[in-house]
């Protein structure tokens, strides 16, 4: 506080400033009339006919001088007035926003990432400031709100698995006998939180760049192939049917691990979100990008939750577990890994009971 107080004000600094460029005006106005002036208009008194030694001329010429001195002291003085309050007024202009802006800075590091700067109308560089310190506002508080919701999910995964191994222990310590179904229980709660953890780590990656992908150049069809067997052998004899569609010929370069990842997690999303109906893969070529959509006939998703579906621990039906609903990092996962590999990953859907499709957007090799 002591430094800020030591500190000259803008309004002060801009007066400083304008009187410096004065005095160095006056300074070059009083040496040239001085010096360049006098000489002038007695060279042009005596070009007219005055005699160069008579008095009359000595006080003609000393009115020019005195003249022109009182006039170069008036408009100093004049132009000093003007310069401090041209320099208060604009220091006030420009202190205030920039004096509201550092209050509202203090109060985000505060902790209230609510605050907000009403932009001004002028000047155009305070209010692109301004513009620019709200937007930014607007990303810390929504950050904000990403972690403590994402505290929160993570807690809310973490408290199921730990609350089933704490009460096989107290039995264990109650004198109950372990059996065969204990040790699968806990080692099925071990596995659950190794997954969630393993899960996390790849979103963490593919967030903040970390992944070293093996990039090669992928045949698509036998990509989606490995994906897709798979589920269709575990959806034999239900009521949910799968169909493909894929061009022949397409081809991407990337990490073939990480997106049959993608695949793979986007056909278990439809499979957990459809209990009849059918699920389409269908992979074609579109302008520079190989498109990939996985659409099924399943629950579908509300239009208020369409901008959320990629989040992390999201989901649209809070009552679901991990069991039935996934972590709600399969999603986040998808969106992480597409995008590392320059891709880009959508969603649409009418709402609920109209299924959802994703598309999937991968550069072509």
């Amino acid at each position: 506080m002591s430094r800020e107080r030591g500190r000259p004000r803008l309004s002060t600094g801009l007066l400083f400033a304008q009187l410096a460029v004065l005095v160095v005006a006056a300074v070059v106005a009083a040496v040239t009339a001085a010096l360049v002036g006098p000489p002038l208009f007695h060279e042009h008194m005596v070009r007219a006919g005055a005699d160069p030694s008579s008095s009359t001329l000595a006080h003609v010429e000393e009115a020019f001088r005195s003249a022109g001195l009182i006039t170069l002291a008036t408009a100093g003085g004049a132009a000093v007035l003007a310069a401090a309050v041209v320099a208060w007024v604009l220091g006030r202009r420009l202190a205030r926003p920039l004096t509201s802006m550092a209050t509202a800075a203090g109060e985000i590091a505060d902790g209230r990432r609510d605050v907000r700067l009403d932009e001004p109308s002028t000047p155009a560089e305070i209010a692109t400031v301004t513009t620019a310190f709200n937007r930014m506002a607007d990303d810390l508080e929504q950050t904000e709100q990403v972690r403590r919701r994402l505290l929160s999910d993570l807690a809310h995964e973490l408290r199921t698995p730990l609350a089933t191994m704490t009460a096989y222990l107290d039995g264990l310590e109650d004198g109950v006998e372990p059996d065969a179904s204990t040790a699968g229980v806990l080692r099925e709660q071990v596995e659950r939180l190794t997954r969630l953890t393993h899960d996390l780590r790849a979103v963490s990656q593919a967030d903040e760049s970390a992944l070293v992908l093996d990039r090669e150049s992928i045949d698509v069809t036998a990509l989606l192939a490995a994906s897709v067997e798979p589920v269709r052998t575990r959806l034999a004899g239900s009521a949910v049917s799968l169909r493909s569609d894929v061009a022949p010929g397409l081809v991407v370069t990337g990490d073939r691990l990480r997106l049959q990842q993608v695949m793979t997690n986007l056909l278990d999303n439809a499979v957990r979100h459809t209990s009849a109906g059918s699920i389409t893969v269908r992979a074609a070529a579109r302008d520079d990008a190989v498109e990939v959509v996985v659409s099924d006939t399943g629950e579908g998703i509300a239009g208020e939750h369409l901008a959320y579906v990629f989040d992390r621990f999201f989901r649209a039906d809070t009552a679901r577990d991990r069991d039935h609903g996934g972590s709600g990092l399969g999603l986040a996962i998808c969106r992480a890994l597409v995008h590392a590999h320059g891709g880009t990953i959508t969603v649409a859907s009418d709402g609920p009971g109209t299924g959802a499709t994703f598309t999937v957007r991968l550069p072509r090799a």
